[in-house]
């Protein structure tokens, strides 16, 4: 099948990627969400003693813990746990100082940032390349956190919708449950990607293989992109200095 095909050359792209930045392996964030499961699958697969996946928990649900522990027992994981609540806890008492009053959905983007920086330095420490868990339709509409989930090293989901991570997933033996969950970033109680983004996943996956002509979904999702340009090339850099 052509995407099992696809996934056996993102192993092998992750692996190359690996040898020529002279890493040793790799690690990636677990959130008990299916784009995750998939990527610390190909992780696996690509570096079998050589790959770490992390749980970090800021106050997760109760359901995340469970999804990501049945991802963890199902794909028999390398996994570790860093509790974050109490650092970000800190941070955000630590900002509160400043005066500035912080919106909810900086707080949540601040949990983000702050998981990524925990991979780097497990990552970093072993040599390990970070992996990125973010697919097409996120990709394209900019729904991912700036230097959170979107600063990593890898995005092997980039190219696959969000229906091909799903059939991703059951080829590469994650849990039912994980695969039939409704998406969530998991940053705020009972948070949905498809009710913040405001359309579902397979009219974007419609949308960006030309399926979906509604103008109303092309002016949102044509929107959506423009605003998030400066999320998918960091950073922006000015004209070029002529010398004399």
């Amino acid at each position: 099948m052509k995407l099992a095909k696809y996934l056996d050359d993102l192993v092998e792209w992750i692996q190359q990627s690996v040898k020529a930045a002279h890493a040793d392996g790799v690690i990636v964030g677990l959130s008990g969400g299916i784009d995750s499961a998939v990527v610390a699958n190909l992780a696996k697969k690509a570096f079998p003693n050589n790959y770490l996946t992390v749980w970090m928990p800021i106050a997760s649900s109760q359901e995340d813990w469970i999804c990501q522990e049945a991802i963890v027992q199902a794909n028999n994981l390398n996994c570790v746990t860093v509790d974050l609540l109490e650092t970000f806890k800190q941070i955000e008492k630590t900002m509160t100082k400043t005066n500035v009053k912080l919106s909810p959905l900086a707080l949540a983007n601040t949990k983000a940032r702050l998981r990524m920086s925990t991979l780097y330095a497990l990552g970093q420490s072993k040599k390990y390349l970070v992996l990125g868990t973010d697919n097409w339709d996120e990709w394209h509409i900019g729904y991912f956190t700036k230097y959170g989930d979107g600063g990593v090293d890898l995005v092997p989901l980039i190219h696959l919708l969000k229906r091909e991570v799903r059939q991703a997933a059951k080829f590469l033996n994650v849990p039912e449950m994980i695969i039939e969950r409704a998406p969530t970033a998991g940053l705020w109680t009972n948070q949905t990607d498809e009710d913040e983004i405001g359309l579902s996943y397979d009219v974007i996956d419609d949308y960006l293989i030309g399926k979906n002509k509604d103008v109303n979904v092309e002016q949102r999702l044509q929107h959506l992109h423009a605003i998030s340009e400066h999320k998918r090339n960091l950073a922006t850099k000015p004209k070029e200095f002529l010398r004399d």
